[in-house]
């Protein structure tokens, strides 16, 4: 139905000819409706769940929990908690003052990024909920092991003791369904808008691949017979920075074009959870040692996943 107000849309009322720039223009039109649409609903409902989630809580439930099971919950609970460079450095320290293991810190620090309801909304709307289940799976495994071999390193030496500067506590109080309603809404709204200027930018270059590209370069240069396409796929990703507004879109157009699904998906990784600038604040809160310890873990966790997915997916 969607799909064909697109073609409506794009066709009879702004008369755009057949043609490339047409189907890009159907492809913009159409998947921004749908992922906006989504992207709103999940927002809504993780809003509802992160009024249960507090810092406070959050250090009383990591706090003191032994190897694994600590790591498994930090990991489940860095999924409704939004991660950005001005919520990291004090969630992250804070943790650690507040006598949370440094590997269960980390697992909550790769999970946010990771896995989000943006992500979810958008592999769902884009992929199909299986794609979207598989990838939620693989980076709560990836936060839990991740963390888990930080962890056992003994690099708490490694993290810098700077003064953590007190926020505001905005779910600090009791509420009402009303008032958690009302904050969803909220939350919904915000979220929507501000990453919708990078979901448009994101639909609108896989717009371009989709129309213009030829269909046999990506399978080419990074398709299953590729044998070292994930790893220069990851590689690659490091260098950039964008969120999964940005990412899924152009990871869509990626497979649609013939790159290999798990070689797109850890390439998103890469970008999302892995990126130099994320890197750069980071060392804010980390000495070089761990900071290099973490890349690492994580691009030898995406290769693998990579290959993985690609043998799943086929």
């Amino acid at each position: 139905m969607l799909e064909e107000f697109a073609a409506w849309l794009v066709y009879s009322v702004l008369a755009v000819p057949q043609g490339p720039f047409g189907e890009s223009a159907v492809f913009f039109v159409y998947d921004t409706i749908k992922v906006t649409l989504l992207l709103a609903i999940v927002v809504f409902a993780v809003g509802i769940a992160r009024t249960f989630v507090t810092p406070q809580k959050v250090k009383k439930w990591l706090g003191g929990r032994r190897e694994g099971v600590g790591n498994i919950m930090a990991a489940l609970l860095g999924v409704p908690t939004p991660f950005c460079s001005c919520s990291a450095v004090p969630l992250f320290i804070g943790f650690v003052e507040a006598g949370v293991p440094l590997g269960v810190t980390f697992s909550f620090l790769i999970a946010s990024p990771l896995i989000n309801e943006v992500a979810v909304a958008l592999l769902w709307g884009m992929f199909g909920w299986h794609i979207a289940l598989l990838y939620i799976v693989t980076g709560l495994v990836i936060a839990t092991v991740a963390g888990i071999v930080i962890g056992r390193l003994k690099l708490e030496a490694e993290v810098e003791r700077l003064r953590v500067m007190k926020g505001k506590q905005a779910m600090s109080r009791k509420m009402d369904w009303n008032a958690r309603v009302r904050f969803a809404l909220s939350e919904s709204k915000s979220i929507t808008l501000r990453v919708f200027p990078y979901l448009l930018l994101g639909i609108g270059i896989g717009a371009l691949i989709h129309g213009y590209a030829p269909a046999d370069f990506l399978s080419n240069v990074a398709g299953k017979d590729n044998l070292f396409a994930v790893p220069i796929a990851v590689l690659i990703g490091i260098p950039l920075y964008s969120n999964a507004a940005g990412m899924v879109p152009i990871v869509g157009v990626l497979a649609s074009k013939g790159m290999a699904m798990g070689t797109a998906l850890a390439f998103m990784m890469s970008v999302i959870g892995l990126s130099l600038p994320e890197m750069v604040i980071l060392r804010r809160v980390i000495k070089p040692k761990l900071i290099a310890v973490f890349a690492l873990v994580l691009f030898i966790a995406f290769v693998i996943t990579g290959y993985l997915f690609n043998a799943i997916l086929g």
